[in-house]
């Protein structure tokens, strides 16, 4: 069982703002509602490994209504910006909660590198500037076996809760 260190923040406004404030745009997202992030070694300020920042959509996902998976991001970040309350978000022609889009973010060291918990929670809260909620070491094959099993009904920010808590 291979296990990586992690650091995992539950939702809120100021998450969303400070991954907007200091990461940027999401460099990838996708149609189940995950939002990815990468700072690279030379980034100014930026660590010296990789980081993955994943923000992981809530158990059973779906899609505001005429809203791309595209568009998602951008939209909430907006909708924050001007003063909406994360509780009535106006997202396509629906009225949604932060929490009906997102449980939480991940953030680990891609491509088998490895680094311990506690460093990684150091870089990780340098670059975002809010500390994660949990840190430790997870099983990211069992974690994401049963997310697939369970054909995304299950928390993955629950799931690594339960995992970092064990």
């Amino acid at each position: 069982m291979a296990r990586t260190a992690a650091c995992v923040w539950r939702i809120s406004p100021e998450l969303v703002r400070a991954l907007d404030d200091q990461l940027g745009m999401p460099v990838d997202s996708y149609v189940n509602g995950t939002q990815t992030w990468l700072t690279e070694p030379g980034d100014p300020d930026g660590p010296d490994v990789t980081l993955e920042w994943r923000l992981h959509p809530v158990a059973s996902f779906r899609l505001p209504s005429e809203l791309s998976h595209y568009d998602l991001w951008e939209h909430v970040v907006e909708q924050l910006v001007k003063g909406s309350s994360s509780d009535a978000l106006v997202l396509g022609t629906e009225h949604r909660t932060l929490h009906s889009l997102w449980d939480g973010m991940e953030c680990f060291v891609p491509y088998g590198d490895e680094v311990e918990p506690a460093p990684l929670a150091q870089l990780a809260t340098s670059v975002l500037g809010i500390a994660p909620d949990a840190v430790g070491l997870v099983d990211h094959t069992r974690i994401g076996s049963e997310w697939e099993r369970t054909d995304g009904t299950v928390s993955l920010v629950e799931l690594l809760l339960a995992e970092l808590h064990a």
